[in-house]
């Protein structure tokens, strides 16, 4: 296993999001969490994260976990997600027994789900949001066979380097291109990135020395790839996903 000065190096330097995830899940599996839900919106509201199609999630849990948790929207009472939306910073999963009482029965059911599951020891590391609409959690689900208190004490040894390999491996993420929804095709990225420069699509014709009709069709189809209504919507979620003035390999 590379020290952990030369992972977060590695990890700094990955030049895609799978391999930021094969880095970051394999280091995590070393301390003994072989289940992780790493994740972020940019479209929080004061009552909501956003449409999950929009939130960019990485995790190598069960589909018929992922299914049930995300899909069926049982996330919205999770416990240690309603920790994470109130609080920075890292919690151990023993919270959860000891505020049983103060939860609701959606909470409850969330609870005894994750039972069902194994995914009764772990932590959850809440980072620090920059804007009101974004946020960004992980959930560190630790081995089958491992107990809150043998966690806690991996926690006690190695606590801080996995909240720092965890940060740093988040802060990356946040600035590789992603692709929830179909990928921009090179012609539709291109007009995008004209647009964002404030060019009319008289222009953006001119400078592609396509006609305008053609500009309106890659247009037309950004926003299709994107799953938006406006142009504007295009580029600015085109920019939160990092597939605006990409270099390429």
């Amino acid at each position: 296993m590379l020290n952990f000065i030369d992972h977060l190096e590695a990890i700094t330097n990955a030049p895609s999001v799978e391999e930021l995830w094969e880095l970051h899940s394999t280091r995590m599996a070393r301390y003994g969490f072989d289940r992780i839900i790493l994740g972020y919106t940019r479209y929080r509201t004061t009552s909501s994260l956003g449409d999950p199609q929009d939130w960019v999630v990485l995790t190598n849990q069960t589909t018929e976990y992922m299914r049930a948790f995300i899909d069926e929207g049982m996330y919205f009472n999770a416990p240690m997600v309603r920790w994470a939306l109130e609080n920075d910073g890292a919690c151990s999963w023993s919270w959860v027994a000891e505020n049983l009482d103060s939860m609701s029965q959606g909470e409850l059911r969330t609870v005894e789900y994750n039972r069902s599951m194994g995914v009764t020891a772990g932590y959850t590391i809440s980072f620090r949001s920059v804007t009101a609409r974004t946020k960004g959690a992980v959930a560190l689900t630790a081995k089958k066979n491992m107990t809150q208190d043998q966690v806690d004490g991996i926690w006690e040894k190695h606590g801080r380097d996995i909240t720092l390999a965890n940060s740093v491996a988040y802060l990356k993420l946040l600035t590789l291109p992603y692709a929830r929804h179909r990928q921009l095709t090179k012609r539709q990225r291109e007009v995008l990135e004209f647009v964002g420069d404030g060019k009319t699509t008289a222009d953006i014709a001119y400078l592609m020395n396509l006609t305008p009709a053609t500009i309106e069709k890659h247009l037309r189809l950004a926003r299709e790839a994107l799953d938006v209504d406006t142009t504007a919507q295009a580029v600015l979620k085109a920019a939160f996903y990092n597939q605006m003035f990409i270099i390429d390999a």
